[in-house]
């Protein structure tokens, strides 16, 4: 999952930063409104988190130019206001949640997991494609009734295909939100993932729940 941190904290930011990615996040971090609408326009996130005070704006505007824009990814809007009336602007700019400063890691990281686990168009918080099932909150992954333990980045790439069941995932698209902008090591990293994963997933008598599409990349799910 990639997401669009906006903080111009930072301090703050870093911290964020690394405790979002120890948990398989790919984070772009933005420290104003335009770099964050500039890396807006060229990726596509599956959440942000938003600063409310920016140097050069109020995110509760740039929440509302991406709404605007018909981008319905959700929105946790981070504040150190914690007055009704900027909790209630927030919201009515399009924010999903709202979190007021000072906060602890965990909370944040719980609000993260819930809008993740709620993206429009899915009825059920957990993920299934065939028998595998992947529970977003509790981060298990179970093949049939067997838990299998699965790496942080292992993790997001299953979650990446399964949201996109029946779809070939590209390589691109798999290293895009999976990893992040700054990647820049070895070129067959999502192959390898692939392959670690396929090993985790195929048990005794279970076919490979993966399919390779030559020359594209990967697909989990029936097509039809």
């Amino acid at each position: 999952m990639r997401l669009l941190l906006v903080e111009d904290d930072a301090a703050l930011g870093k911290v964020l930063v690394r405790g979002l990615a120890d948990q398989g996040y790919a984070v772009d971090h933005a420290t104003s409104v335009a770099s964050a609408t500039e890396a807006h326009s060229v990726n596509s996130y599956d959440l942000i988190v938003l600063d409310l005070g920016l140097p050069d704006g109020d995110g509760v505007d740039l929440c509302r130019s991406f709404r605007d824009a018909g981008d319905q990814t959700p929105v946790l809007m981070l504040t150190a206001r914690d007055g009704l009336s900027d909790k209630v602007a927030g919201l009515d700019a399009g924010a999903d949640d709202y979190l007021a400063k000072p906060f602890a890691y965990p909370e944040l990281a719980a609000r993260v997991r819930a809008l993740l686990r709620r993206p429009p168009g899915m009825n059920s918080p957990v993920l299934e494609v065939g028998d595998v099932s992947l529970d977003p909150a509790a981060h298990t992954v179970f093949r049939g009734a067997i838990m299998v333990p699965l790496t942080a980045r292992e993790f997001s790439l299953l979650d990446y295909l399964m949201r996109h069941s029946g779809m070939v995932c590209r390589r691109e698209d798999l290293l895009e939100h999976v990893w992040d902008a700054n990647y820049d090591g070895l070129s067959n990293v999502v192959d390898v993932h692939i392959a670690n994963l396929r090993r985790k997933l195929t048990m005794p008598g279970l076919d490979d729940p993966i399919e390779t599409v030559r020359g594209v990349g990967y697909r989990m799910g029936s097509t039809s």
